[in-house]
């Protein structure tokens, strides 16, 4: 995943510098370490955070300049806090150093109890709804177009794929655990017991936020939401109504990029997207950012 970044000059020394935060050697696991390695989310969530916000350096060494031109900011999950860290909430050092926490607590609290999420594709939404109720499951993640990801035990789990809805999909996901489940409560306590220690100010562009799709204003309520985020769910099918609805026309995913990207051509129509994978795209941004953004209509 880091690979070809770390061909740019002064890339591996920024993330040896992030490193201590991260808690992880980001160079080893974003260049060398197995997909086993990288899947217990201790090590996953810190690795995803500094590639995006390594990544949106790359794009925008100038900070100033790219608050002006970026018109909002959003983050699936885990991305809502390199997302945050974009629109200046806090700095990289305490981005890294809150999804370290994050990473570690939920990766312990999803070794207490055996649990999983499945992704739900397709089908009609309230029998999909209803499914998922009488199974004793979560919508945890809403990504739209029919998507959702069902998190619970693995006895429930089981149990919807033996009776699933009708006409839609199952697709087992290799997560630890129900993230973004009551099962992840431990970690809302933690983070709450580290949040008094970050520096937050109030967010210096438009943050969207996966509670609601809303626009958060206040850096105090950014951080409050990111603290109970790991135990509630995602609704980034709401983001993308936001987003369609602040007028975006042209949306760049920073790496690893591609998920979002896909769900937003099917989803919001009319906009240009870029899933800023390797520094091989960082050319065709710069030249959708010029067509896209002026500092003066700020994107």
């Amino acid at each position: 995943m880091l690979s070809p970044w770390l061909e740019l000059d002064g890339v591996a020394d920024r993330l040896r510098g992030w490193q201590d935060a991260a808690g992880i050697d980001l160079v080893h696991y974003g260049t060398e370490a197995s997909a086993e390695e990288i899947k217990d989310t201790a090590v996953a969530q810190p690795l995803l955070v500094a590639t995006g916000l390594m990544t949106a350096r790359e794009l925008f060494p100038d900070e100033e300049q790219a608050r002006r031109l970026v018109g909002a900011v959003a983050g699936h999950s885990v991305g809502e806090i390199t997302a945050a860290a974009g629109a200046g909430v806090f700095g990289a050092t305490d981005a890294l150093t809150f999804v370290r926490e994050r990473g570690r607590a939920m990766a312990a609290a999803a070794a207490a109890t055996e649990t999983g999420m499945i992704a739900v594709l397709g089908g009609d939404p309230e029998e999909v709804a209803a499914k998922l109720a009488e199974h004793g499951l979560v919508a945890a993640n809403n990504n739209g177009g029919g998507q959702l990801v069902a998190a619970g035990s693995l006895e429930a789990l089981e149990a919807l794929r033996a009776d699933p809805p009708a006409k839609a999909k199952l697709v087992a996901l290799k997560v630890a655990g129900a993230f973004h489940t009551e099962y992840m409560a431990p970690g809302v306590t933690r983070l709450a017991e580290l949040a008094p220690s970050l520096k937050v100010s109030d967010p210096r562009l438009s943050l969207l936020s996966n509670k609601d799709g809303e626009v958060v204003t206040s850096g105090a309520e950014v951080l409050d939401r990111l603290v109970t985020q790991v135990a509630n769910p995602v609704r980034w099918d709401l983001c993308m109504e936001t987003i369609a609805r602040l007028g975006a026309t042209c949306v760049i995913e920073l790496a690893p990029a591609g998920t979002l990207t896909a769900l937003l051509k099917r989803n919001v129509k009319g906009v240009a997207t870029l899933a800023l994978k390797t520094p091989a795209d960082l050319e065709k941004a710069r030249e959708l950012i010029a067509e896209h953004a002026t500092e003066e209509t700020n994107g």
